[in-house]
């Protein structure tokens, strides 16, 4: 279970004091997740998430915090802060920065039809309409954050790894373009959406908004579809592709920029994953049965992105 922090219920009890949420009626660990430690909790008035950050800069938690109060005020499925007796979203809990929020309803889909890809691409393209006019600083994991990490583990891949690596970061510097930005969410993985019971794929829920902040929408595109569309042997789904990028056109259309940038955008969010999570195995997080994704995976999207398939990079084709 990624819990890092543990809380007892007399531990949890106490803290309550600060809400009028009623008395606890149960908590439990969070497996999913491999940033923060998460718990449901249940009072009787309502159902809640408990979340105790653990590897979130202390210093974003309140834009994290208000950009997801702005998002379910302009409709969007996300988590609600829940406000404290004195108006603050945020507290203190063994030794750990705490939030609670509102509990949404649905499960994950890990086996996504076109059908669930063209309803993440809407909601989307009316996440980031939400989050247009909300200030806010670059998203964590940009190219600073490339750079140091590719650093830190270039000394443990192997040569052709290492050779592939610092071969993608040449072409990534190469290929810079202005293109529409705003709020994303950066992290949009099939495991951060909730899907309610229906003949309809409906989404009851985006989670996990602690990488987000300003960028390019396309990226965030491209981070979901490496993600929501691929196949077993890394190439991307072109049905599930075009669906998830269709549906999010009818919303917000791409412009001619974004149409030629599509190929570098997926090996940039294919990078930025490996990257990652060549980090986390090798640099692991003392915790209780801490969940540590494999870092291979992503190695064979970005190799396979760099290999191209036309059929799949190009939006024209995609959206025709």
């Amino acid at each position: 279970m990624s819990v890092f922090t543990p809380v007892s219920p007399a531990q949890l009890t106490d803290w309550l004091q600060r809400y009028d949420l009623g008395t606890l009626v149960a908590l439990q660990g969070i497996s999913e997740g491999v940033q923060n430690s998460n718990f449901f909790v249940d009072t009787e008035d309502a159902r809640h998430v408990l979340t105790l950050f653990e590897k979130v800069d202390s210093t974003l938690l309140p834009f994290y915090l208000d950009l997801m109060a702005h998002l379910a005020g302009h409709g969007i499925p996300c988590p609600a802060p829940r406000p404290a007796r004195d108006g603050s979203l945020l507290g203190t809990l063994n030794g750990r920065p705490a939030a609670l929020f509102s509990r949404l309803s649905g499960a994950s889909v890990l086996n996504p039809t076109s059908a669930h890809c063209a309803a993440i691409g809407r909601a989307m393209a009316q996440l980031h309409l939400a989050g247009s006019t909300f200030p806010a600083p670059p998203h964590p994991r940009g190219a600073d954050w490339i750079a140091a990490t590719a650093a830190r583990v270039m000394s443990i891949l192997s040569a052709g790894d290492a050779a592939m690596l610092a071969a993608e970061l040449s072409c990534q510097r190469e290929h810079t373009a202005t293109l529409p930005g705003g709020v994303i969410h950066a992290d949009l993985f099939r495991d951060n959406v909730l899907f309610t019971d229906g003949s309809t794929p409906c989404i009851g829920g985006l989670l996990d908004f602690y990488f987000a902040g300003r960028g390019d929408w396309l990226f965030d595109l491209a981070i979901v579809a490496n993600d929501w569309c691929g196949n077993a042997d890394a190439t991307l789904d072109r049905a599930r592709t075009a669906a998830l990028l269709s549906a999010y056109a009818e919303i917000r259309p791409f412009n001619a920029a974004e149409h030629a940038a599509w190929p570098w955008q997926l090996r940039a969010a294919a990078l930025r994953f490996w990257l990652s999570r060549l980090e986390d195995f090798h640099c692991p997080q003392p915790g209780e049965d801490v969940t540590v994704r494999d870092p291979d995976a992503y190695r064979r999207i970005l190799a396979q992105r760099i290999a191209g398939d036309e059929t799949t990079l190009s939006l024209a084709s995609l959206l025709a």
